[in-house]
């Protein structure tokens, strides 16, 4: 009997893909070739793997939305923007148009306050993230710190719904406002503030078209000949948020790390540090609030 639905084998499709892909110099042409098969098949990549071994194929259906996607990331249409999925530390967020997809450098950066919070012991610290964009940052703290009263604060009338999406349902308050200025009542409770605020120079424009092309510039470019308008203003609301004490932990490009702990100086935080991130680059600085 005739098979009325057309085939295409796992394991042929995957390596046109990854050619495909490397081609058009998608920077994880392999690692994204699964990711998206794993997505249009609905398994995880051990599955797809196990599958491919096994000898299965696409049915023709699923075969022609592969070839679509791959179509699309071969055009630099990030990775998340195709799925609507962003990994980050042990969390599966929703991401895509309008909001900044969590990259893995950030991961070092929730590590931080999760370290300080053990430090300090405290049975039901306060926390706020702001500039939260897709609130993986928030989201990470509650879901790994669940004694914690978590924050996520995002400006962005495109990026909140994702905000929403990926904290309310872990306990997080969402406040949609500006970074920069929030409720007095809130100054002076904070245990630990974090933010990946936008940084970017306005002459560094990236060169990676998923960056450049697609990621908001509201949450690129930090304002100032320095890029670090934005950080300033949001260091000095960190400053009021946090108690004597409180820890700071903010996000920066590799080439700030020395601005970036004269800013925090400046603003009045004690004990500034720089940190690495998981590649060994400095990428984040951190201060306490003053006793």
């Amino acid at each position: 009997m005739e098979n009325p639905l057309p085939v295409r084998e796992l394991s042929a499709v995957r390596r046109a893909a990854l050619a495909q892909l490397a081609a058009a110099g998608v920077p994880s042409p392999a690692a994204d070739a699964d990711l998206l098969a794993c997505h249009v098949l609905r398994v995880e990549r051990s599955e797809l793997k196990l599958r491919e071994l096994r000898g299965e194929s696409f049915s023709e259906p699923q075969y022609a939305l592969y070839a679509s996607l791959l179509e699309r990331r071969a055009a630099r249409i990030p990775l998340q923007h195709l799925t609507g999925e962003g990994h980050f530390r042990y969390l599966t967020l929703k991401v895509g148009p309008g909001v900044f997809s969590p990259r893995p450098e950030t991961e070092t950066v929730v590590q931080l306050g999760l370290d300080f919070l053990a430090e300090q012991g405290l049975a039901a610290p306060r926390c706020v993230d702001l500039c939260s964009g897709s609130g993986a940052i928030a989201a990470a703290l509650a879901s790994e710190a669940p004694q914690a009263a978590v924050w996520a604060v995002e400006l962005s009338d495109d990026a909140i719904g994702y905000t929403r999406a990926n904290c309310e349902p872990l306990g997080v308050t969402v406040l949609h406002r500006d970074a920069s200025a929030l409720p007095p009542e809130l100054h002076g409770t904070m245990d630990l503030v974090v933010s990946n605020p936008p940084y970017i120079p306005p002459n560094a424009v990236p060169r990676e078209p998923e960056v450049r092309d697609h990621d908001p510039q509201m949450a690129l470019y930090g304002l100032g000949e320095d890029g670090l308008q934005i950080p300033r203003a949001v260091a000095a609301e960190a400053l009021r948020l946090l108690r004597p004490g409180g820890l700071f932990v903010m996000e920066h490009a590799e080439v700030q790390h020395e601005s970036a702990a004269q800013l925090l100086r400046e603003t009045g935080f004690s004990s500034v540090a720089g940190h690495p991130d998981l590649s060994g680059r400095p990428r984040s600085t951190s201060g306490r609030a003053p006793r």
